[in-house]
């Protein structure tokens, strides 16, 4: 029987937060959080597409969806950990704040990246699904139907 456990899933948890943000929200943070350290490029930020996939459905067939612009790179810090970014867009400072915040989140600094970085952008995500689950929720229309007494 396979295993159900992913190891790497609070890895995808926060680089799927960070590459979700509003541009130029993770670097803010981030400046705010600490000071950016040392690090050499393993593949600076470059701009390219990939193709996007779709079900029928959710369930069916894959198909091509189309293409879409993504921004990529890759760094190490000068302590050995290795951070990555793919965000959607053409946005290299993005891309770099997003592979900074991976290689942080692996150092003992990971607590203190969470709590000023992660946690805000998480709150952020919430408050913006809230606002718009409420505005959906004012354009619902409730359909009742009123029995006649008649068999």
């Amino acid at each position: 029987m396979k295993d159900t456990f992913d190891e790497n899933a609070p890895r995808k948890a926060w680089m799927g937060l960070v590459a979700r943000a509003p541009e130029g929200r993770v670097a803010a943070l981030l400046d705010t959080a600490c000071p950016r350290p040392n690090f050499d490029w393993l593949r600076s930020p470059e701009i390219g597409s990939t193709m996007v996939r779709g079900r029928a459905g959710g369930t069916g067939a894959p198909f091509n969806l189309g293409e879409m612009t993504v921004t990529r790179c890759a760094l190490t810090l000068d302590t050995g950990q290795v951070g990555h970014a793919y965000i959607q867009g053409r946005r290299k400072a993005d891309a770099e704040a997003c592979a900074l915040v991976d290689a942080l989140m692996q150092t003992t600094n990971a607590d203190t990246i969470r709590a000023q970085i992660l946690e805000p952008l998480e709150a952020e995500v919430s408050a913006s699904r809230a606002q718009r689950a409420a505005k959906a929720a004012a354009t619902k229309v409730d359909f009742f139907t009123m029995v006649r007494g008649e068999d």
